[in-house]
Order: structure tokens, then C-alpha cells, then sequence
């Protein structure tokens, strides 16, 4: 590793950076990559949810003693299919005794049972995917109720029809298709993966927090959750059709791991899936509405949603969510999103350190008191780095400048109060990591 003092001779580098790189820059596509990205099936995701809708009802307080109907039958049935899947999926269920009152729908004691996968990689550091395979029918209305009225029907019966088709039987099968094709796919991960379907989530995230606690106690690093719940619908209630973009929901604030996180998404996906577009949604979740990655971004993790971009509330939380509510082509393509953000950010290095041991800021005035003077840790497995910037006021990067085996560079008369600036690892393949913003440490007067 060099370290370089670089000084820019023109301040068009905030404007234009193409000109400055000091090496070329490694290809940005993986044929691997696309080739399992390419892989995906969406006949074999139809055919996964029209078994699950068929259980009846994944109510995570339905019958777990018959064989073909209720929770019970289901996460069974998915348990087994992840194990028949491939050799290389370490499947278990991971259990959690629930007592009445845990929450104001949880009405008695209960088994809650989330379903993991695991593919191991060459490293500890783990990125998941999940799907929550419960479900919940709240009456005739389902949710559209609860929009308008903000109560509605209520049904008490948990052994009442819910089908669950979209929510989340689209975001289940995704992530059980998603661990077929990184099983199959040959490629060594440097990152290990995880697929997991969690129950609980009709009542209140708790299979992704018990899960999320679980993690955190035994310090295992987890660097992303991708969440997905209802995906696969692109008919909107209001008649809208929408079939090319995918809204992916992150908590802040500004440049926070979850934020960092969705940037690459959307980055990543131009490349792989430029069909598809990610709108990137500046807040935690929807309206009155909630996700399993809240759940781990309440224990301190980098966490985002997926949520398709037209939702038909009158099929959502009853017996209406059928699988004719679910386009397939549409839920190939949100898989396709993740697959290839999983892929990339699992053979990348991880973000490189932009902070000292006192945790400020590695970043500077020098050397002639107006310039950014940017310095970093070398990430494992780094070949070269790409700094990134933008106006202070901007939501997204707006320049990039890949700047080779480096850990210190400057961008000559490029204002620090005018600009944020952050920095990502690439590897010699060119699987580049997020992005780690130098951030203002607090003032001291």
C-alpha cells in the first residue's frame, strides 16, 4: 500500500473529476454476477407461492398441528424446501418462546419459529436477505379499512383465511429463490449469506427482533439487511400500473449505514438490472406503516426495505391477497435488485474506516488551509479506492474519482464546509464497497 499526497492543479475538480483519475478504474461488471443474476426464475417462484398460499393461513397464531394447514405446516414445508434446495444451505429453525401479552396481538403463549439459511463465505462478516412468511386477516376490509376508516373490521378468528400471496408471501419466495441461485452459482463469497423467512411480523417485527437481538448478543458482524415485503405487485389499488421500479425505504439521518446502503442499491442495480429503477425513499418505512428491517435497525444495523412501488390496500391483511394479485415478471425483477446488490457488496471489501481512533473525522484543510485533504484505513482485500462528493445540500453523490492504491488524496480547492465528501473500496475485480462519508465531528468552542 502507497500513500499518496496528490495535489489537483485546477479547482475544476469539483466540477469534472474524469480527467484525474491516477489509474483506470477495474470493470464495474462481474460476468459471474450477471450470469446468477440471469439465473433467477420466475417459474419457480410462482410455483413455491402458489404451495405456500395453499397452506391456508401463516397466521403466527394459527394451528401447528395439522399437516397441510396453518403456521405449522407452513414453516415446515419451507424448512424443508431450503434444505432440499442444495447441500451448501445450512438450514435451522430459530426459536423463540412468545407469552401472552408480548405484545396486544400476541393473545396467548406461542412458538415463534423463524427459518434460516445460511451460505458460509470466506469470512464471518454476514449480509442477509428476508421475507416475513407470516400472515394476518383483519376482515373484509383488510388494510383498505384501516386506511380509511383507521380502525375498520377485525377479525379474531387466526385460523381465518390469509392467504398472503403478496404480504409476504412475494418477499418469502424471493428469498428462498435468492438462496437457490447463490447456492448454485460457484461463486466463493468473501461474505457470508444469509436467507431468512420470520414470523411475527403481523405482530409488531418480533421474529426480526428476537432475531436481531439474537445476532447482536453474540457479536457476529452483520454489515446489511435486505428486507423485502410486498414485491410482487405492480397493479396499484387506484388502477395505476407501475412494472419498472421498486421503492427502497432507509432510516437516517444523512449518510447513515442504512442510507449508505441504499445508495449502493440503486448504483448496483443500474448496472446489473438498468431496467429496473430504484427510488430511493428518505425515510424509514411508509406512512403508519411498518417492516422487518426497522426491527434491525433498532438494534444498531445497517437495514432497508424493499416495497413495491403501487400497493392495492383492498388486498392486503384479508382473504383477498391472492396469487392473481402478483405479477411474477415484476417480483423477477425486484430478485434481480437484490441479487445483484447481495452479490457485489458480498465479494467487495468492506467500506473503508474514515475516523480515528477518537472517532473524528479523517479530514483536513492541507496543505494550504482551503483544500479537502482526505485520508482513510486500508480496507482487506482493497486494489484501489473512488472517492465520492457532493454540494453539502445534495441527497446524492454527485462526483467520483477512482484514485487507485491510495490512502490519503487531495482535492485542491474543494472547500470542506462546501462539500461532503466519502470514499468506497474496490477490489481488483472492481466489486466496489458502500460508501463511508467523512461526517463533522460535533464543534468544540
Amino acid at each position: 500500500m502507497r500513500i499518496v499526497h496528490a495535489c489537483l492543479t485546477a479547482v475544476t475538480v469539483v466540477i469534472s473529476s474524469s480527467a484525474y483519475a491516477q489509474s483506470p478504474a477495474p470493470s464495474e461488471i462481474d460476468a459471474r454476477i450477471s450470469k446468477l443474476v440471469g439465473s433467477i426464475s420466475e417459474s419457480r417462484m410462482e410455483q413455491l407461492l402458489r404451495t405456500l398460499v395453499a397452506f391456508g393461513t401463516r397466521n403466527t397464531l394459527s394451528d401447528t398441528a395439522s399437516p397441510t394447514r396453518g403456521i405449522g405446516a407452513a414453516r415446515q414445508w419451507i424448512f424443508d424446501e431450503l434444505r432440499r434446495t442444495n447441500p451448501k444451505l445450512q438450514v435451522s429453525f430459530d426459536t423463540h418462546q412468545l407469552s401472552k401479552g408480548r405484545s396486544d396481538r400476541i393473545t396467548r403463549d406461542v412458538e415463534l419459529r423463524n427459518i434460516v439459511a445460511i451460505l458460509p463465505g470466506r469470512s464471518p462478516r454476514r449480509i442477509y436477505v428476508s421475507g416475513h412468511y407470516d400472515t394476518v386477516n383483519l376482515g373484509n376490509q383488510g388494510q383498505a379499512g384501516l386506511n380509511t376508516t383507521g380502525g375498520g373490521e377485525r377479525n379474531q378468528n387466526d385460523n381465518a383465511d390469509a392467504p398472503g400471496a403478496n404480504d409476504d408471501g412475494s418477499g418469502t419466495v424471493l428469498v428462498m429463490e435468492l438462496a437457490r441461485v447463490f447456492a448454485e452459482s460457484g461463486i466463493d463469497f468473501d461474505a457470508t449469506l444469509v436467507f431468512t423467512a420470520v414470523a411475527g411480523e403481523e405482530q409488531g417485527l418480533i421474529g426480526a427482533r428476537e432475531e436481531a437481538r439474537g445476532v447482536k448478543a453474540a457479536n457476529i458482524p452483520v454489515q446489511a439487511i435486505f428486507n423485502n415485503d410486498i414485491v410482487g405487485g405492480s397493479v396499484g389499488g387506484d388502477g395505476i400500473v407501475d412494472g419498472a421500479t421498486i421503492r427502497l425505504y432507509s432510516e437516517g439521518p444523512e449518510d447513515s449505514p442504512s442510507r449508505a446502503l441504499a445508495t449502493f442499491v440503486r448504483r448496483t442495480a443500474g448496472r446489473y438490472v438498468p431496467s429496473h429503477r430504484v427510488r430511493l425513499m428518505a425515510r424509514r418505512d411508509r406512512f403508519g406503516r411498518g417492516g422487518d428491517h426497522t426491527a434491525w435497525n433498532l438494534e444498531g444495523f445497517a437495514a432497508v426495505g424493499f416495497r413495491e412501488s403501487r400497493e392495492n390496500y383492498s388486498k392486503q391483511h384479508n382473504a383477498n391477497d391472492t396469487i392473481e394479485g402478483v405479477s411474477f415478471a415484476y417480483l423477477g425483477q425486484n430478485a434481480r435488485v437484490n441479487a445483484a446488490s447481495m452479490a457485489v457488496l458480498a465479494l467487495a471489501p468492506p467500506p473503508p474506516t474514515v475516523t480515528n481512533e477518537r472517532g473524528q473525522p479523517t479530514i483536513d484543510r492541507r496543505p494550504s488551509g482551503y483544500d479537502a485533504h482526505l485520508r482513510w484505513a486500508a480496507s482487506p482485500g482493497a486494489a484501489g479506492y473512488r472517492i465520492f462528493w457532493r454540494e453539502a445540500w445534495a441527497p446524492d453523490w454527485e462526483h467520483e474519482l477512482y484514485v487507485g492504491n491510495v490512502t490519503e488524496y487531495t482535492l485542491p480547492h474543494a472547500n470542506v464546509d462546501d462539500w461532503v465528501f466519502g470514499v468506497a473500496a474496490v477490489d481488483a475485480a472492481g466489486h466496489e464497497s458502500t460508501v463511508s462519508a467523512y461526517l463533522p465531528a460535533p464543534p468544540t468552542y
